[in-house]
């Protein structure tokens, strides 16, 4: 896969090998299209590396103003022993369920 700064192009073989690694199944023609996509992506991300951002502050917010914080009151009931007496398994307020990884 070529990822260098210069040249960010991928193609549809790079495609394909990613596809397989992420077990997803893709096209020839899907390949092509992803690729050309992504490779624009990659494009316009190299093109903002050139940007000159010496002396400018970090954003917090893209607003000028602060944003208003909302008050910390609870505005819904505790359902969870309801949603936990349907569950098909629960222990001490946490729903249990089956190991998927070794």
């Amino acid at each position: 896969m070529t990822t260098s700064s210069t040249n960010s192009a991928l193609t549809a073989s790079d495609i394909e090998k990613i596809a397989r690694l992420a077990y997803l199944n893709i096209s020839a023609a899907q390949g092509q299209h992803y690729a050309a996509d992504l490779s624009n992506i990659l494009a316009l991300m190299d093109h903002l590396k050139t940007v000159n951002t010496d002396g400018i502050e970090p954003l917090k917010s893209p607003f000028d103003n602060a944003q208003p914080l909302r008050n910390d009151a609870v505005t819904e009931p505790n359902r969870r022993d309801a949603y936990q007496a349907i569950a098909p398994a629960a222990q001490d307020g946490l729903y249990l369920v089956p190991k998927v990884l070794d």
